[in-house]
């Protein structure tokens, strides 16, 4: 997950979409090295909420947002992702429930509510977004619902995959006395950069308006 701050103005500029890519053994210990950590990284881009978008709240009448005027409350859960990384093209695929509760449950409804899916590389430029919807249907009677969403991206495995250079310094093996043994790599702008670069995300949340987005984040 991105920084409060971050997320929000990418949300405000409607658009997101990075992928930082997974470790299959963060933290792993690598003594036979004497020093350091052992990480696999995978160009696969992990999935996330940003901050505020995660749930939507409608207002009856729309230019209200006191409690007594809430209509309906929905919130995205569940999210589940798979990736396949074999080809040129990582592909990502991202499910996950919505979950929603109506103030009056007399008479059928359908209520339908936007979604983001994007794509950022580096924590600020974006790579793609769609806008879709999700269809919500309230039986008579019923205050809940819920429904199911999807999202997809695919993210060039050049472009995820670290230049040699960069991946030599990160795991260069270091052992006790060594000059640079207690030097931190991502401490160089370089390859800090380098990193960031190859790193994507894929970010999902309702696609609110500045109304809603403000009454999530102040309320």
């Amino acid at each position: 997950m991105m920084a409060n701050g971050r997320l929000k103005n990418i949300v405000l500029a409607a658009v997101t979409v990075l992928a930082v890519s997974g470790c299959a053994k963060d933290g792993a210990i690598d003594v036979s090295s004497g020093v350091g950590v052992s990480v696999t990284r995978s160009g696969c881009p992990p999935v996330a909420v940003p901050d505020y978008t995660g749930d939507i709240t409608i207002f009856d009448p729309v230019n209200s947002t006191n409690a007594s005027a809430i209509d309906v409350v929905a919130n995205i859960t569940n999210v589940r992702s798979t990736c396949n990384s074999e080809g040129a093209r990582i592909y990502t695929e991202a499910t996950f429930d919505v979950r929603a509760v109506r103030s009056n449950a007399a008479g059928a409804r359908t209520v339908t509510v936007p979604y983001f899916s994007t794509v950022v590389q580096g924590g600020t430029a974006v790579v793609a977004k769609r806008v879709n919807n999700v269809t919500l249907q309230f039986a008579d009677g019923a205050y809940r619902a819920s429904a199911s969403g999807k999202a997809g991206s695919y993210i060039d495995a050049s472009a995820a995959r670290l230049p040699e250079d960069v991946i030599e310094r990160l795991t260069k093996r270091r052992k006790p006395g060594d000059p640079d043994a207690a030097l931190d790599p991502l401490a160089d702008p370089a390859v800090k950069a380098a990193v960031a670069r190859s790193s994507f995300e894929l970010l999902i949340g309702f696609q609110l308006t500045q109304a809603q987005l403000q009454y999530n984040a102040t309320r």
